[in-house]
């Protein structure tokens, strides 16, 4: 079955036009059935010669096509023009009413035949593709928005050039014209169509015009149209439109511009000639109009003044008359009770009148300073009218030189005929010149619409795009859970021990291919992005050959959250810091509830340097007042005065980081900068030195601040403000006093999994305790690990506490599972860096866990604290006797053998 499509609407049914076709890529041809037809004329550029072809155009709605046919009774079209992706313009230096249609294949070149009538095609072509794109965008029949914006009149459809009229009416050719040699098969079919039409019906003979083409000679002008009458013709026919005007006009004969321009001249010189005396009669009654414009505003001033004074009797007649009433009120009581009473009531209303007029005054003195503001903007206004007054008489007063000049210069015209010619020749151009100000006003306002019409357009289509995107991160991030879940399976496979070894060699088979050959969503990670903004690793390497498989899984979940997590978190998460940045510097930061949540749900990259420096500036505010120049000296007294920890930190520098692109070079500058806050640091505090972890701390810092002082001040900050004291001395008591207190809340906040490392015998502090020295660096991935540092800054050692129950609970069922004590301690060596969801971590550790009180956690410190410093003094006290004691039973020792010596 053979496609039908929709006929055209009324406002572009069918026109005749001649077109042009550019070609860059071949047509395709489709087969349809024609519901009806408008005329084309199109213009063949195969050869030397052009020459215009008349086609005839019909629409398709769905698609948004134009086809185009040799004859109104051909079946298949000759091509198709896409409009959808179209742009729609006329050149000004091209033949009158020639316009272009642009498609990304081709260009088609058509010619109206009036001007009238292109711009009524161009509003049509564009009205049906702004059409079809809101049904496409939005299929809504009551949504009609407006497409136009007056940019050009709206024209009406042209009587017997578009619609049936132009069927009906069409020109008879001779075989061979408008003859298509490059879709030969298409013309036969076409022809063999319209012979079995034309024999099922009866033959009505029509006018024929046969123009002629651009390239004829001028000798041809009087037989490039020929008529042929109709035999027959019944009266509800449409009339015969009129021949088309030839291209060329007869010789002799005065085009329509002369005739304009003549006629032009005569009533030139007509009004040149009274010009004079209108502008005596001007000057008079203007006199005459000014006088009269001061008497009227005089008496205006006049009848002002005196309704003012009938104003101002009127309200002192009413003062009046309200004074003889409340005389006759207090007059007329009967007794002194009611007089007394009367009195009262007067006082309590003019109180009240008092209160109306202070409320009265007030209401005045704003009324002034708002009249003194409207004052001050006349005044504005004035200044501006007068200079706008100026500028108008200066024209004025050019308008009138001009004037007086062309008057003198058609009182006494130059004699000579050159000078006739010339002065015809200017106005010759100067009408030719508005003709073409004209056409490039029509032109302007054309491609005005055109612009707004494809910025519509363009914005409709970003808007998709950005909603195809979303789709398409969602459908990716689902897309990675499905493969994170089959290699989650397959380790699952892996550890069961009842497989048969067919089964087994099978699930071996399986993970070995998802080893061997790289995933698609984790090879597009690698190859787009290897490392961070700082320089971390993404996807961690594991050197136990079973630990790959838990990679792969873990960069699928990782891909996976950040696709769900980059447009419902990050991007409002920015703005939030964007809005509240906005006009503060960096010594405007208070502390507040609102900035607490913000650093709890983690600092954007591009502000995380600002926020941090205002941290530690917060922090080390004090010493860096009294000693601004600390740094430098602190570097020039460890460059004269070699530490003694200078050998320790020279080993821990090239074991800092190693998976960070910044410290894996043994020469890259960032380690030395390194090596210098951390010798400076030595003799900033010289009760702490260095302990190894230092070194991790102040790489973060330099590696978020970019900044060797700022990382100096920021470790200074941590080790000195944040951390408690002799937290990282040598005996290290506030670390293992924090240790305890982490077991107090595991049996708080998760007592199932208290109990389950008391049943196996985990001590939970061979593993925290580095966590809790190094403030969780190495630790935890560098887009969990970051977000812990910004809330850490800024709440203290609070954070470490709740994100270390965070991890547990975090992992908690996992943990659960495994029975054995070994397996518990390896899972956790790793399970830190295999959390991906950054989001419910940072959940569970500021909602999960509350309540968290600081009172709290500083009195479970203490207590620990004062307990392990007894433990500690009693175990000193416990090796003081074991020395005393050992080195008195060697003295026992070596007196008796020195005796039995003796005794031989």
């Amino acid at each position: 079955m053979q496609p039908t499509y929709q006929p055209w609407l009324p406002q572009l049914h069918h026109s005749p036009l001649r077109c042009s076709v550019s070609r860059c890529s071949p047509a395709l041809l489709l087969l349809f059935q024609v519901s009806q037809n408008c005329a084309v004329f199109c213009k063949s550029r195969g050869g030397p010669l052009r020459a215009w072809k008349q086609r005839w155009f019909t629409y398709e709605e769905k698609k948004n096509q134009l086809f185009y046919f040799r004859t109104p009774q051909d079946v298949m079209p000759l091509g198709q023009v896409e409009l959808c992706s179209a742009t729609f313009t006329y050149p000004l230096n091209a033949e009158r009413g020639t316009f272009h249609i642009r498609t990304p294949e081709r260009t088609f070149i058509l010619k109206a035949v009036t001007q009238d009538l292109m711009l009524y095609w161009l509003q049509q072509l564009q009205m049906k593709r702004w059409q079809h794109r809101q049904m496409s965008t939005c299929p809504d029949p009551t949504n009609n928005n407006k497409i136009e914006d007056n940019f050009l009149p709206v024209l009406k459809s042209p009587l017997g050039l578009v619609g049936e009229e132009a069927v009906n009416a069409s020109s008879q050719r001779t075989p061979f014209t408008n003859m298509s040699i490059k879709h030969p098969l298409i013309g036969i079919q076409n022809s063999v169509h319209s012979l079995r039409k034309r024999s099922s019906q009866e033959w009505s003979p029509s006018i024929f015009y046969v123009e002629t083409p651009s390239w004829t000679h001028l000798s041809s002008s009087n037989t490039t149209t020929k008529t042929v009458p109709a035999a027959s013709r019944t009266p509800s026919e449409p009339q015969t439109p009129p021949p088309a005007l030839s291209l060329t006009e007869p010789t002799g004969q005065v085009t329509p511009v002369m005739l304009r321009v003549e006629s032009r001249s005569r009533r030139t010189k007509t009004r040149s000639s009274s010009s004079m005396m209108y502008l005596r009669k001007d000057t008079v009654s203007s006199d005459r109009m000014s006088r009269l414009l001061q008497e009227k505003q005089m008496l205006v001033e006049e009848v002002k003044a005196q309704k003012e004074l009938v104003w101002i009797l009127h309200k002192a007649l009413e003062a009046s008359q309200l004074e003889k009433r409340t005389c006759a009120e207090f007059l007329a009581a009967k007794g002194e009770q009611e007089r007394l009473e009367l009195l009262r009531h007067r006082e309590r209303q003019a109180a009240e009148l008092r209160g109306q007029l202070e409320k009265t005054r007030e209401e005045v003195e704003s009324a002034q300073r708002s009249q003194a503001q409207s004052e001050a903007q006349v005044v504005e206004l004035q200044e501006h009218t007068r200079l706008l007054e100026e500028k108008n008489t200066a024209r004025q007063e050019v308008i009138i030189k001009l004037s007086n000049q062309l008057t003198d210069y058609m009182l006494d015209p130059p004699h000579s005929c050159g000078d006739d010619l010339d002065f015809q020749t200017l106005k010759e151009q100067i009408e030719n010149l508005k003709d073409d100000l004209e056409a490039y006003q029509t032109q302007n306002r054309f491609l005005n619409s055109e612009i707004q019409q494809l910025t519509r357009l363009w914005r409709t289509s970003s808007e998709q795009e950005k909603t195809l995107m979303v789709k398409c991160a969602h459908l990716e991030a689902g897309n990675c859970q499905v493969e994170s879940r089959y290699l989650n399976v397959l380790r699952q496979l892996q550890e069961v021990k009842t497989l048969d070894p067919v089964q087994r060699a099978a699930v071996q088979k399986l993970i070995e291919e998802a080893l061997n050959g790289e995933l698609k969503s984790v090879r597009e990670l690698n190859i787009a992005r290897d490392h961070d903004e700082y320089g971390f690793k993404i996807i961690p390497d594991y050197e136990v050959e079973d630990m790959k498989l838990l990679a792969k899984i873990q960069a699928l979940e990782i891909r996976s959250n950040n696709l769900i997590h980059q447009e419902g978190g990050e991007r409002p998460l920015l703005a939030r810091w964007a809005q509240y940045l906005a006009g503060r510097l960096d010594n405007d930061l208070i502390p507040s509830p609102e900035l607490k949540g913000l650093l709890r749900a983690g600092i954007p990259q591009v502000y995380r340097q600002q926020v941090w420096r205002w941290l530690v500036q917060a922090r080390t505010r004090n010493i860096r007042e009294h000693l601004p120049q600390r740094y430098q000296q602190l570097c020039e007294k460890s460059r004269l005065s070699p530490h003694p920890a200078c050998r320790q930190i020279q080993l821990d520098l090239h074991r800092t980081l190693t998976t960070n692109q910044h410290f894996s070079s043994p020469t890259s500058p960032t380690l030395q900068q390194l090596r210098q806050i951390l010798l400076a640091f030595t003799w900033q505090n010289p009760a702490i030195g260095y302990c190894q972890g230092l070194n991790r701390l102040a790489a973060i810092a330099l590696l978020v601040l970019q900044d060797e002082e700022d990382a100096f001040w920021c470790l200074v900050a941590v080790v000195e403000a944040i951390m408690p004291q002799d937290y990282y001395t040598k005996n290290l008591v506030a670390s293992q006093a924090d240790q305890r207190v982490l077991k107090d809340f595991l049996l708080e906040k998760l007592p199932r999994l208290a109990a389950h490392f008391e049943d196996h015998n985990i001590d939970v502090s061979l593993i925290t305790f580095n966590w809790f020295l190094v403030v969780f660096v190495e630790t935890l991935p560098s887009d969990i690990l970051l977000p812990l540092w910004d809330a850490f800054l800024y709440e203290g050692t609070k954070v470490i506490f709740r994100y270390a129950l965070a991890l547990f609970k975090y992992k908690e069922e996992d943990i659960l599972k495994i029975c054995d004590s070994v397996e518990i301690y390896q899972y956790l060596r790793f399970f830190t860096k295999t959390i991906s969801d950054s989001r419910r971590l940072i959940n569970i550790a500021f909602s999960v866990m509350n309540p968290f009180p600081g009172r709290l956690l500083r009195n479970r410190r203490a207590f620990h604290l004062e307990r392990l410093q007894g433990e500690l003094q009693e175990l000193e006290e416990q090796q003081r006797q074991f020395v005393t004691e050992s080195a008195m039973h060697k003295d026992k020792e070596l007196d008796a053998t020195a005796s039995e010596d003796e005794d031989v």
